[in-house]
């Protein structure tokens, strides 16, 4: 589908390599660039981490310093900043950097209900104009050690590319009981809220 801004809107620039976002954007009629942050989230998670950091505190962290590191480098652009952490038990899971780290993942999340914490920023010029912190829940079921072999072999590494190694509008949906909050931000944006904003400002048609 192609899409195109409002005539004399702001750009709007994602701010993240998630595929997942981008394609929420351009399936809800949101013409966008990418560009990337280029942070060094590891690092950042680490050193809050170290702090005692609730999940919330880095996601949000996160977000915005993703957004105003782009929004210094494009003027008036609309930037956003996502970002999302689990939290289990008390431990904080990143994106698996590779298959067997996935599969650990998925192995420590079965039959366990866990919080999935979302934060997004949209910033202009430097300014947060935006931004919204949210959580869901989900239980995953008990899987076996079959079924989470199945499920690698069939997805492979773009499991990689998503915090708990699930793909919830894909067969990762087939992993979970039970799921509380909203599925556009489980995905990766709080797409209905985010919309409202960038309909104020001119980008979607009101």
């Amino acid at each position: 589908m192609s899409v195109s801004a409002e005539p004399s809107s702001p750009p709007v620039i994602l701010a993240s390599a998630s595929a997942s976002r981008a394609q929420i954007l351009s399936a809800a009629g949101v013409a966008h660039e990418i560009v990337l942050a280029n942070v060094d989230e590891g690092e950042v998670k680490r050193s809050l981490a170290q702090e005692g950091a609730p999940a919330f505190a880095v996601a949000e962290t996160l977000a915005e310093l993703k957004a105003q590191k782009v929004s210094r480098r494009h003027r008036g652009a609309l930037v956003i900043g996502a970002d999302q952490v689990l939290e289990c038990g008390g431990q904080l899971f990143d994106k698996p950097p590779d298959l067997d780290h996935a599969r650990a993942h998925l192995t420590a999340l079965r039959g366990r209900r866990h919080t999935l914490v979302g934060s997004v920023s949209v910033v202009r010029d430097g300014a947060v104009l935006w931004h919204l912190n949210d959580q869901a829940h989900l239980e995953m079921r008990d899987l076996s050690d079959a079924f989470i072999e199945w499920y690698i072999e069939q997805m492979g590494e773009p499991i990689c590319d998503t915090v708990g190694a699930y793909k919830l509008e894909g067969l990762g949906a087939q992993l979970f009981d039970k799921i509380e909050g909203d599925f556009f931000s489980i995905l990766g944006l709080p797409l209905l809220p985010l919309l409202a904003v960038l309909r104020n400002h001119g980008v979607v048609r009101a």
